[in-house]
């Protein structure tokens, strides 16, 4: 693969250093020692360097100090010799230069590198790499309840989900994408007993969607009678286990309801640019049978034991020392896993406390009286996404047309459309750290199932709570510097409500600075807008991180925010159009080595592809946002240093402009890799 990156420089650095400069400049300090093995078996790190520094540098003499009993500094001075004295004419290096510390360092020639970058960032394939190999790698994100509409703090796991899914794909990853859809779980049943038993209409008020309806409304209301009425905690239990039988009118209705919900929840990740290969229903899952025969592997295998101690366990099959296990994906405390509990398999997706540390870590996984617990749904699943299982599935086209261009599909019984194949060699789930108790043991399972630790990845992440004066401004009372969600309380706010106060307020703003502009480019940038806002935030911090959005201070042209990136864009956009041309396809990129705000931007444009296989190999959407950040950084400094139109020198002028539109391709290309649009004008 030719790297149009700066990439391309630090590959032929290490492709030199590998193949003779080291070999030889061991064999000059030491002619006893072997410089060949040296060369092969030295882990030497050539990476770019802080500004003072050259353009890259290399720690290989630190690494050979101590096998030559030298100092670095000698070492890097021969290094150095040796570079400069087989440096081909016409590479992208003019020179290197030891530094005192015994850090190797390197010139580029920005001339022929500049071409490389400046070229290559027109390409589609601008950014692209192969780390990936064509590898399968299946993730599952969203996996929300199908009782509630989504609300902002459900948004980061969707964005980091699909973030994720975008990083792999351009790094060279077989991606396909999964939504896990709980239509048979502990807070359906509640919103079916509300419907069913409690008087609640079918019929949203005007105003509200369907999701909407039940989670402000049924959900909650019907949570609040239970503990006003613990009676009513037995028809809980008596709905859940008919929805799990699948034939009875109650698990007719939890269909017809789940559906609607799911409707309206993919609506709003379609609005976001979030899309999906799969639906994974629960029910199916349940019914397929996939559960029987994973049973009986982990019995094979001796990873579950039947409990004979006579404790609170007796007679259950347990998973031994499953230690920090306590949470399953939803919000709901549920129904224990004793051997008490309700029949059927319990609510997979229900929030457990972690035990104390004192405690038995044995988790149980199938009770004394031969019923599965929640973590049955999940263990299954997670071997079906490894490919472990036989598919015991048929696959239906979902009946609304996703956008996107990508074909949705969804899990059937009995009937099918057409032979799919769902599974990865690496499976990636992003569930909420509260949850990663149970992942461990999935993961652990799994891996042990595959014979490999990193085949089954949880990949976690801190909550999303609102600034004061944001949850005041979408209607929630609250006397705290931050807001938390908890939709068992109805105290939440849906990311349709925020997304439609980003985009009022971003449509003000134009319409402030282009009062001539027409409705439909008022929508389309408003829209640009809000979805950047919204998905930028929640990426832009560490995932071990919890997020306090602030919807005033996200729409800000200035720090740390979309929009100043958008802004970047719009500004790259400006000065092309006022141009009212194009820069020629050959201009002389020798000139642009005179400032270093030129070097700083073009070192800029070119670090994307290293960005990229950063954030693929740590599973960090930050670390895309970061590029898109320092690009757009960069280009601010250019554009305040460094005049584009105007100039005496038409060469100059050509190759500043040819810089601005590559520029101008290269955030476009980085802020659609995190779902981004950037607009032409802000």
């Amino acid at each position: 693969m030719t790297h149009a990156s700066m990439k391309a420089l630090l590959e032929e650095i290490r492709q030199r250093l590998r193949h003779d400069v080291i070999q030889d400049a061991c064999a000059e300090l030491d002619g006893a020692s072997d410089g060949g093995h040296h060369a092969r078996t030295l882990p030497f790190d050539v990476s770019l360097s802080r500004p003072g520094f050259g353009d890259a540098s290399s720690n290989a003499a630190f690494l050979l100090a101590g096998r030559l009993k030298m100092s670095p500094s000698d070492i890097a001075r021969a290094i150095s010799a040796k570079y400069n004295e087989r440096n081909p004419l016409g590479g992208l290096v003019v020179r290197s230069v030891p530094h005192p510390s015994g850090h190797v360092n390197f010139e580029a020639d920005w001339a022929q590198l500049s071409e490389i970058i400046l070229s290559g960032a027109g390409l589609d394939t601008f950014g692209d790499s192969e780390i990936g190999g064509g590898t399968p790698v299946t993730v599952e994100h969203t996996s929300v309840n199908p009782n509630k509409a989504l609300h902002i703090g459900h948004v980061r796991n969707i964005i980091i989900g699909d973030t994720v899914s975008r990083i792999l794909r351009k790094s060279g990853h077989a991606v396909k994408v999964l939504n896990y859809v709980d239509d048979s779980g502990l807070q359906v049943a509640d919103v079916v007993v509300g419907f069913r038993h409690l008087g609640f209409s079918m019929d949203p008020p005007p105003g509200k969607t369907f999701a909407q309806y039940c989670g402000d409304e049924i959900y909650v209301k019907t949570t609040q009678r239970y503990d006003s009425d613990p009676s009513l905690e037995g028809l809980r239990r008596d709905t859940l286990r008919e929805i799990e039988d699948g034939s009875t009118e109650a698990a007719k209705l939890a269909g017809v309801i789940t559906r609607r919900v799911l409707a309206d929840q993919l609506q709003t990740c379609w609005r976001l640019s979030v899309y999906y290969d799969c639906l994974n229903f629960e029910s199916h899952i349940i019914r397929s049978g996939m559960w029987g025969a994973v049973f009986d592997k982990l019995k094979d295998m001796n990873l579950v034991d039947l409990d004979r101690s006579g404790g609170k366990n007796d007679g259950c099959w347990v998973i031994r020392d499953a230690h920090g296990a306590g949470a399953g994906r939803g919000e709901d405390t549920g129904i224990s896993d004793g051997s008490s509990g309700s029949s059927g398999s319990s609510n997979a997706r229900a929030i457990r406390k972690e035990s104390p540390p004192e405690e038995n870590r044995d988790k149980v996984i199938v009770r004394s009286n031969g019923t599965a617990t929640y973590i049955a749904k999940d263990i299954p699943y997670a071997a079906w996404k490894l490919g472990l299982v036989d598919d015991p599935f048929g696959y239906v086209r979902y009946d609304v047309e996703q956008p996107g261009g990508t074909t949705l599909w969804q899990t059937a019984l009995g009937r099918s459309d057409g032979a799919m194949n769902f599974a990865g060699e690496r499976v990636i789930t992003v569930i909420d750290s509260r949850q990663s108790g149970l992942q461990r043991i999935v993961s652990d399972l799994m891996g042990r199932f595959k014979s490999s630790g990193s085949a089954y990845v949880h990949l976690a992440y801190e909550s999303v709570t609102l600034s004061s004066d944001t949850a005041r401004a979408l209607g929630m009372e609250t006397d705290k510097r931050q807001a938390h969600m908890s939709g068992r309380r109805g105290l939440y706010v849906d990311a349709d409500s925020v997304y439609e106060e980003l985009r009022k307020k971003a449509a003000a703003e134009t319409l402030k600075r282009h009062p001539d502009m027409g409705d439909p480019d008022v929508a389309r940038i408003s829209r640009d807008i809000s979805v950047g806002t919204i998905r930028y935030e929640m990426i832009k911090q560490d995932l071990d991180k919890v997020i306090a959005f602030d919807m005033e201070r996200s729409l800000s042209l200035e720090g740390d925010t979309a929009s100043y990136i958008q802004y970047a864009g719009a500004r790259a956009s400006r000065i092309l159009e006022k141009a009212g041309r194009e820069p020629p396809d050959a201009v002389d990129f020798g000139l642009l080595g005179g400032e270093d705000a030129e070097v700083a931007l073009i070192r800029a444009i070119g670090s994307f592809e290293m960005a990229v296989e950063d954030a693929a190999r740590n599973l960090s959407p930050k670390v895309v946002a970061r590029y898109c950040h320092d690009l757009a950084v960069s280009f601010n400094a250019f554009y305040e240093r460094s005049r584009v139109l105007g100039l005496d020198d038409p060469g100059l002028e050509d190759a500043r402009l040819y810089l601005v539109r590559s520029f101008r391709f290269a955030v476009t290309r980085a802020l659609g890799l995190v779902g981004i649009s950037a607009p032409d004008v802000m």
